[in-house]
């Protein structure tokens, strides 16, 4: 079996919440090796998941948060490839505001491990942008998926409905900053950083919350 390794895929399609719609591009992280794999965040496009996943086992359909830009794709791709699809319990209601007539297979929990082509990534509840969004820390892979919590030049967007600012911050600080500086940091939009690249401006982020 070859080493894990991390694919990335960026699609298109939009965000709704509150009233309002918007036109977005998201990743979508593909984890694992020549035969089996994990996806984080199937958004907008399952038939261009599909092929990139390929002939490989889809083990889970992993969502960081029940925003539907991040879930939208979800169910198809799951009815394509019989992979479960899992979320935080505490994302349901707005897992439900996208698919009212179809469940998650399962609910994650802080500290659930997920182990795909012999690479544990672990569960860190990390509240704040949703109030069950997730961190997926994979060290093997020196790296943090942190979906809409922490991007490149700081925390996500917190104005909307189940949103919280001093709780991301909080999050941040306390289950992602403590990881190690040269830590990958895989965001759900935009370009990648590093732990240690994004920990100088915790202050910042304070007090622009207080």
């Amino acid at each position: 079996m070859t080493a894990a390794r991390i694919e990335q895929l960026v699609t298109s399609g939009t965000f709704s919440l509150d009233g309002g719609t918007w036109d977005v591009d998201n990743n979508v992280w593909i984890v694992g090796d020549d035969e089996e794999v994990i996806v984080i965040d199937a958004a907008h496009d399952a038939d261009a998941i599909a092929a990139a996943v390929g002939d490989r086992q889809l083990k889970a359909i992993v969502c960081t948060h029940g925003h539907d830009d991040h879930i939208d794709a979800a169910p198809a791709l799951a009815d394509t490839t019989g992979a479960p699809i899992l979320i935080h319990l505490d994302d349901r209601l707005l897992w439900k505001h996208t698919h009212p007539d179809r469940n998650p297979d399962g609910y994650l929990s802080d500290m659930h491990r997920i182990t795909v082509a012999d690479t544990e990534l672990t569960v860190l509840h990390t509240p704040g942008h949703t109030p069950g969004a997730i961190s997926l820390h994979a060290p093997e892979l020196g790296t943090v998926f942190t979906g809409d919590t922490l991007f490149a030049g700081g925390p996500g967007a917190t104005g909307r409905s189940y949103s919280d600012f001093p709780t991301i911050v909080r999050s941040i600080r306390d289950r992602l900053l403590v990881l190690p500086p040269e830590t990958a940091v895989r965001t759900g939009h935009g370009e990648s950083t590093t732990i240690g690249t994004e920990a100088p401006h915790l202050q910042e982020w304070i007090d622009r919350g207080s």
